[in-house]
Parts: structure tokens; sequence; C-alpha cells
């Protein structure tokens, strides 16, 4: 920890985790833009990055197909982080974040798969733990897809309001 380092990532060490480097845009889009006070943040997938600095996925598939529900979660805790990265990078220190104020998030779910609103918990929870209830906990809408790029579990997009 550097003396540079923020609330938000001295709260994401303690956690045991680690801000990932940013993905990559996989198209012609901006990975998030600011308009005002408002941060909106493309739709991100749980990705790593690979020993050969390749954006990878290392969990693929559909819920309720040959994914579990912990699965899933993993999947969006991932996902959040790079959420967070992404952040990171356009506005360059997360503890410019007033509030999370949405996320909309698609799960890739095979038929009869209910369960979206648990697997986007496990980017939701990440928040809370981050920001705190006032600040993590924020408006959700939890859609299934029956297909996703790259055959990625979960992909969500953000909304958040920054700092004056």
């Amino acid at each position: 920890m550097t003396e540079t380092t923020g609330i938000v990532e001295r709260k994401l060490i303690e956690l045991g985790l680690k801000l990932p480097p940013p993905p990559r845009p996989i198209g012609n889009y901006l990975p998030a833009v600011q308009v005002g006070q408002i941060l909106y943040v493309s739709g991100t997938l749980g990705t790593i990055r690979d020993e050969n600095d390749n954006d990878i996925m290392p969990i693929k598939g559909k819920l309720g197909g040959e994914l579990t529900i912990e699965q899933g979660y993993e999947s969006a805790k991932l996902m959040a982080l790079n959420h967070l990265a992404l952040m990171k990078k356009a506005i360059g220190d997360l503890d410019r974040i007033e509030r999370i104020i949405k996320m909309v998030g698609y799960v890739n779910s095979a038929p009869g798969f209910t369960e979206a609103h648990l697997v986007l918990n496990g980017a939701s929870d990440l928040y809370v733990d981050v920001f705190g209830e006032e600040r993590g906990k924020h408006a959700r809408a939890a859609l299934f897809q029956n297909e996703l790029g790259l055959d990625a579990p979960i992909e969500a997009e953000m909304t958040v309001l920054l700092k004056a």
C-alpha cells in the first residue's frame, strides 16, 4: 500500500481483493463516459489478465446449465472488480465515487434458470462491502439472456454518481 492509495483501494486490500488492470474494449466503444457528475460504465465481463497480458474469461457458460450459481457469483465479483478498474482509469481516483446508482446485469441463462438475482449479488455484495450500504447499495435490473458474447456468464453496465 502506498501513500497515494485511497480509501476505496485500501478497503479492497482489507477485503483481500486486488484491483486488476482495466479490461480492454472488445468493440468500437468507450469503456466509460462521464457526463457532468454521472459516470456511465459500459457492459463489462468477468475477465482476468493472463501471463501474456491477454484478457481471458476464467468462467464461461450458461447459468443453470454447465455453471452453478456460485460460479456465476464469482464471475460477477470479477466483473465488479473490472468495473472498478475501468472507473479508476476514467476518473483517476475511486474516492471520487459518491454513490453507485444502478447496475443493469445480463445473465447467460439456460432454459428454466430463474436465479439471476443470486448471480448478480456477486457484484452487488462487492459494491456494498467496498462502499458501505449508503454509497454501495444500488438500483438493479437482472435480465436473462439466452446468449452472451464470448460465452460470458454475466455482463453488466453501471451508472455512478461522482462527487462534485
